[in-house]
């Protein structure tokens, strides 16, 4: 069934499914053969060696595959947590600016309370996130973007945010009484990749005034961005999260809270996977709010898990 698994998860490349596997690709067609005729069905239409697609029969049976593969993954959490008690790993996929602004005092409470727990973060865009969660290489997924876009994800709303703009001590946008998505496209923009960060909200925004501004840089880390902002590359659009007053000396933040619209940060699990007690106490720290048993119920909750906490 693993081989049955990473094969589709390979698009069909039984060479990539065996190095991934630590195993030789006649061992893995072996196996796909053998699942096969245990079944009565076949699961892969094949071209003489090749796999060339995957029959109808073949992706019922890949989906209860997973499901199987993730209760036996489930079935081991149960048992680290009453064998090994406190020790384990956590796994968290974040985007930069999270893992930068967002992140920091909640690991070091985690790790105060949970010292035998070894901490990963893995970094990528929203939709590398939410795979790594379902391909069962991360834990958790924390991120603006795209994690609603997965079904096979329980998704958290956990703080809002707005951005602000970002300019040198000076620029002629500090001198406004209240800035303008007019005045703002007058000058050249930084801001973030459009996977990142609440920027498909930014050109929707501009999009609906009929402004076409000129996107001279953009970057997947708002750090990347107030340093070109500081060499007078152009105005910059970050989080007001990643604004640090007194910190980022020769730049000031302007308010744009009523220009583009709030972003929601939203943590993300695999459904149906079975949270280790620190897990969920990491859960609980970054979203204080949430109760233990409102965690355990949410799966079957209705589209807003936060309705009535």
């Amino acid at each position: 069934m693993k081989y049955a698994q990473e094969v589709a998860k390979r698009d069909l490349n039984v060479s990539a499914a065996a190095a991934a596997l630590h195993t030789s690709q006649p061992g893995v067609s072996r196996q796909l053969r053998e699942l096969e005729k245990e079944l009565g069905a076949a699961i892969f239409v094949r071209q003489g060696k090749r796999l060339t697609s995957i029959t109808d029969a073949g992706r019922e049976i890949l989906e209860r595959i997973d499901r199987i593969l993730s209760e036996v993954g489930n079935l081991r959490g149960v048992g680290e947590e009453f064998g090994a008690g406190a020790r384990g790993q956590l796994s968290v996929a974040i985007t930069h600016t999270q893992a930068r602004y967002a992140l920091p005092p909640v690991i070091t409470e985690f790790k105060k309370r949970f010292p035998q727990v070894k901490l990963k973060l893995l970094q990528g865009n929203p939709n590398q996130l939410a795979k790594h969660v379902l391909a069962g290489e991360a834990d958790l997924a924390i991120a603006t973007e795209a994690l609603t876009d997965y079904p096979e994800l329980v998704t958290l709303p956990c703080y809002q945010w707005h951005h602000c703009v970002v300019v040198p001590e000076g620029h002629p946008l500090a001198g406004l009484k209240r800035l303008t998505l007019e005045a703002i496209a007058e000058h050249p923009i930084v801001t973030y990749d459009p996977m990142f960060a609440g920027r498909t909200s930014v050109d929707r925004s501009f999009a609906a005034r009929g402004l076409s501004p000129e996107i001279v840089l953009t970057a997947l880390d708002s750090d990347v961005i107030k340093s070109y902002v500081s060499l007078g590359l152009g105005v910059g659009i970050i989080s007001s999260r990643a604004f640090r007053e007194g910190k980022d000396e020769g730049l000031v933040a302007l308010d744009c809270g009523h220009l583009f619209a709030a972003q929601t940060t939203r943590l993300a699990y695999k459904r149906g996977a079975y949270l280790r007690s620190f897990t969920v106490e990491f859960i609980r720290m970054f979203v204080p709010r949430l109760r233990r048993e409102d965690l355990e119920g949410l799966e079957n909750r209705g589209a807003d898990p936060f309705e009535g906490l």
